[in-house]
């Protein structure tokens, strides 16, 4: 029997074994690896941030995953050699005929100096955690939001949170002591969409947060409080980052980065197949040219879900093109969600039309959570 080693069961590896527990549960054993013993959807953690929700209602466990022909294994992988596809992990080794490469980016707040002593994030649980306990002591002052590197996940996302921090601030009666300023090395919010980016801009000066695009932010000085930049200091209470990404180590150690841009897995852009026979990367480590996000992970999985299928049944390979596909919900505050609909590879150039802010799209925004959970753990 044909066994599929998947390492890493976010969006993109949850999404492949539930294309392959449809597709060969009869002729391949899939095997899902993953530290975590539970799945979050990254936009929950605005939920625990923002609305109230805790950690522990936003996690589905592993061990509810029952798809046929797919076993879950919670496991830390420890290395990859791509040339033999051997991995070992902290309680196994394996040799697969396909390996499949999922496990995400990390991030690497020390990349930025002074930000792991006087930052704040919320792309991990515990920057979360850690925010939050600031903001319930937050009085008021000066906020800065910088994104402190490209590529990072959910473009989006630091836009969400600067106007999910305004509602929270207007609720609280705090705003008006508060200044809120968010910097990015990026020219616009969404570079693919000029829609999106022009109704997160407007949205942004509504609420009277000052937005510097093409500023990045190099360093923080804990003593002073203050940002520095090339074009000067900004002096501040709070300072949010968005983290510098990077590949996981153990994939950085496996050589798969060789040739990739800018330390990314390098993969073949219609299929995401490796250099190495037999080894794929989807997900955020993949040097892919789509934005780092769940629905393009996901895109990436039927993708190679197709190819995979073909090589379990020794049959030609498909004439499958990664396509890059893939609809982003955005909060914009007030209950109310926008949609960006992106597909960067059909055509000759990336397309990427916005629908406005509704609460139509953020009740699909949580049945589009609702339907994965269905599909990924119980089919």
């Amino acid at each position: 029997m044909h066994t599929v080693l998947i390492l890493g069961a976010g969006f993109g590896g949850l999404e492949l074994a539930a294309c392959l527990s449809e597709s060969v549960a009869d002729e391949a054993r899939v095997v899902l690896v993953d530290r975590s013993d539970s799945f979050m959807f990254g936009f929950a953690k605005m939920d625990v941030l923002f609305k109230g929700a805790t950690e522990d209602s936003v996690r589905i466990p592993y061990r509810d995953l029952v798809r046929p022909g797919v076993e879950f294994r919670r496991e830390t992988v420890t290395s990859i050699d791509p040339r033999t596809r051997r991995v070992v992990t902290d309680r196994s080794e394996y040799e697969p005929d396909t390996l499949v490469v999922a496990l995400g980016a990390d991030y690497e707040p020390g990349a930025t100096p002074g930000f792991v002593e006087d930052g704040h994030e919320y792309y991990s649980i515990d920057g979360v955690g850690r925010l939050r306990a600031r903001l319930d002591d937050f009085t008021g002052g000066r906020v800065l939001l910088g994104i402190l590197s490209v590529p990072f996940k959910c473009p989006p996302a630091p836009y969400e949170g600067v106007l999910l921090l305004h509602d929270e601030l207007v609720r609280r009666g705090l705003r008006d002591r508060t200044s809120i300023h968010v910097l990015s090395p990026m020219d616009s919010p969404i570079p693919v969409s000029a829609e999106t980016s022009t109704a997160l801009v407007e949205a942004l000066a509504e609420r009277g947060i000052e937005y510097s695009p093409g500023r990045l932010v190099h360093a923080l000085d804990p003593s002073a409080h203050r940002a520095r930049t090339r074009a000067g200091e900004l002096d501040y209470d709070l300072f949010i980052g968005i983290p510098k990404h990077r590949v996981p180590d153990v994939v950085e150690a496996s050589g798969l980065t060789v040739g990739g841009a800018d330390g990314w897995v390098a993969v073949d852009q219609r299929t995401l197949a490796t250099p190495f026979p037999g080894v794929y990367a989807i997900g955020d480590c993949a040097d892919a040219p789509v934005p780092r996000a769940g629905v393009f992970a996901e895109d990436a999985a039927r993708t190679v879900a197709a190819v995979i299928a073909a090589r379990v049944r020794s049959t030609p390979q498909p004439e499958v093109k990664y396509r890059g596909r893939g609809a982003c919900h955005i909060e914009f505050g007030g209950g109310l969600v926008g949609k960006v609909d992106a597909d960067f590879l059909s055509g000759p150039a990336p397309v990427a039309p916005f629908v406005a802010p509704s609460a139509e799209l953020a009740r699909e925004k949580a049945e589009f959570a609702a339907a994965r959970r269905r599909r990924w753990f119980t089919g």
